[in-house]
């Protein structure tokens, strides 16, 4: 008795021919492929947009960071005296 036979189904569908009329069920057919298929679509076009931010945060941020600045320094050698130079001028 939990699944449904042949006649369960046929009786179901000549309930919905006597309700809806043989003529507006194509008409409902229509309406709900074409709401399924806005639907996919609205639900791709958020995830480009999504995307799309995405990248967009990412080259802020990107141009945002500032650059290191470059410092030029002079190295200045002192004298060192070498622990044997020393020893040999004592000597």
């Amino acid at each position: 008795m939990g699944s449904m036979s042949i006649w369960h189904w046929l009786v179901v569908l000549l309930v919905i021919v006597l309700l809806f009329g043989a003529k507006k069920i194509p008409e409902l057919a229509k309406g709900i492929g074409s709401g399924i298929k806005t639907f996919k679509k609205e639900l791709e076009d958020e995830d480009d947009k999504k995307v799309e931010q995405t990248n967009t945060n990412t080259q802020n941020k990107a141009t945002n960071e500032k650059k290191p600045e470059v410092i030029e320094a002079q190295v200045i050698e002192t004298p060192t005296i070498k622990a044997n130079q020393v020893n040999t001028e004592k000597a």
